[in-house]
């Protein structure tokens, strides 16, 4: 998958991982690239330095991914990169148990984390299957490989995204749909301020403008497991080799990092 000349749409492009995102597919010259976020104003700021459009949207709304990829195919006829993006974070607390996160936090957490990556695939693959051509990139974590400590439903949702990514990619190989799932662990953005010093910072803190230099790379390489941080990749092995070894490893690593709040 090649950005030059592609028209690409990266959702929760105004911030974070989104933003660099978009700002170092600009570098590679497609043929258009649409930031999508609630933030408008924001979106708006980074399309304007690139070039490109801004639009809002809630990707947990349905018809805000309709919306999106209808006025991304009549300004540019077509989409050849979904980049799904968009996430969120919460914790178990108070009461820091597997079950203590909110309902409002599990439902905010699987609308997000899940169904946009369903809503964006139900939009966008139409059009795509129909000419045989087109490259999703949804961004998970490497929670959802692993674990997040301190936030199930976090954790339970970049596992579900792990899943729709496999089956999307399983089900739409016939078609030339390409698929990357993109799990990183802890980057330099909002969503980690307050928490450098937490579980997923373990292996370092990467920056956002490194992480998209690995994702221009590995969709280069059609990788279906974008894994910026290298180590990722050996607790993932470790954990299929012996599961019941992970876990008890997990539980002492518990024990060593986690610091409840409240």
């Amino acid at each position: 998958m090649e950005i030059r000349d592609s028209v690409v749409v990266v959702t929760g492009g105004a911030m974070g991982i989104g933003e660099a995102l978009c700002r170092r597919f600009a570098e590679e010259k497609p043929a258009g690239i649409v930031v999508v976020d609630l933030e408008i104003d924001k979106a708006k700021a980074v399309a304007s330095d690139i070039g490109g459009l801004a639009l809002q949207a809630d990707v947990s709304r349905e018809e805000d991914i309709i919306k999106v990829v209808k006025e991304t195919e009549s300004q540019f006829g077509r989409i050849d990169l979904f980049c799904s993006n968009a996430g969120i974070i919460s914790d178990d607390g108070p009461g820091w148990t597997a079950a203590s996160g909110s309902n409002n936090d599990w439902q905010r957490s699987w609308e997000i984390h899940v169904m946009a990556h369903v809503y964006a695939a139900r939009a966008a693959l139409p059009a795509m299957i129909a000419r045989k051509q087109g490259y999703f990139l949804n961004t998970a974590s490497a929670a959802g490989l692993l674990s997040q400590i301190g936030s199930a439903p976090y954790s339970v949702t970049k596992h579900a995204a792990l899943g729709f990514a496999e089956s999307l990619a399983i089900t739409h190989g016939e078609d030339n749909i390409g698929v990357s799932l993109l799990c990183p662990q802890a980057v330099n953005t909002r969503m980690v301020a307050g928490n450098e010093d937490g579980a997923a910072s373990i292996d370092g803190t990467m920056e956002p403008a490194e992480l998209a230099e690995h994702v221009v790379q590995g969709l280069r390489e059609e990788t279906f497991l974008i894994l910026p941080h290298p180590e990722v990749k050996t607790y993932y092995q470790r954990k299929a080799t012996d599961y019941d070894r992970w876990i008890n490893g997990m539980q002492r690593f518990r024990q060593k990092v986690f610091k409840p709040v409240g």
